[in-house]
């Protein structure tokens, strides 16, 4: 009903004032992409929300090529910096995207949830847009279901690590942890476990969380240190 090969999810985080944003993907894309995707200050996620509320609220298909113009008020190096990311999506073949969302009763401007879909290379239609308005309250329901759940595994004294010290991994996030020591990306950990490369993402993301590590050779370091590395064979991979 909705195919796409990524999705931005984003959800208000009250601690923040503002909407922080997931970018998940099944396809490869460049580092610099992801990080433009997951960034809820870019000009161009900023545009694209803005875009979704002058729109009415309404699912909206959004050509890269033909964006509107900021306003005049906006200065120069934000719009040359909006045109810089448009250009960065367009190189690696995303020239739509599907955006949708919620926002508060009565209060367009305060934005609860958006997603953005998109797949290099493919285009969306009406029919699609029809669908995202039909699965917008189930999209929305899970993916702040996810945010709470996550909330709660963060509190300070839910129980995270076991009665022997150390991050609680389960059997396949220290298979993924051995493949991140080896170097692998997460299509290749996912051509070997027989994963799709969003899965092994997600689970990559569980691993930073639990280890408290800002990015995957930082996790590598603390899981050496802890060695979380030293298991069984349950944890090697294939």
């Amino acid at each position: 009903m909705l195919p796409h090969k990524v999705v931005v999810c984003g959800a208000y985080q009250r601690q923040r004032k503002e909407l922080v944003h997931d970018a998940f993907h099944s396809v490869v894309l460049p580092g610099a992409v992801l990080e433009l995707l997951s960034d809820s200050h870019a000009a161009l996620m900023r545009s694209l929300s803005a875009a979704w509320v002058q729109g009415g609220g309404r699912a909206l298909c959004v050509e890269l090529t033909s964006m509107a113009p900021p306003p005049p008020a906006v200065p120069h190096a934000a719009v040359d910096c909006a045109a810089a990311q448009r250009e960065l999506l367009l190189g690696c073949g995303i020239g739509q995207l599907l955006v949708h969302g919620v926002s508060r009763p009565q209060r367009p401007h305060e934005i609860e949830s958006l997603f953005v879909f998109a797949t290099p290379g493919g285009r969306s239609t009406v029919q699609h847009a029809v669908h995202l308005e039909l699965l917008l309250p189930f999209v929305h329901s899970i993916w702040r279901r996810v945010q709470g759940l996550e909330g709660e595994l963060r509190r300070p004294g839910a129980p995270a690590t076991p009665p022997g010290g150390g991050p609680a991994l389960s059997a396949r996030e220290r298979q993924i942890l051995a493949g991140l020591c080896r170097g692998l990306s997460n299509p290749q950990l996912g051509e070997q476990l027989g994963l799709s490369p969003l899965t092994v993402k997600n689970h990559v993301q569980k691993i930073l969380r639990k280890l408290g590590a800002a990015n995957r050779a930082h996790a590598v370091a603390s899981a050496l240190s802890l060695d979380l590395l030293a298991c069984d064979a349950d944890a090697a991979l294939p």
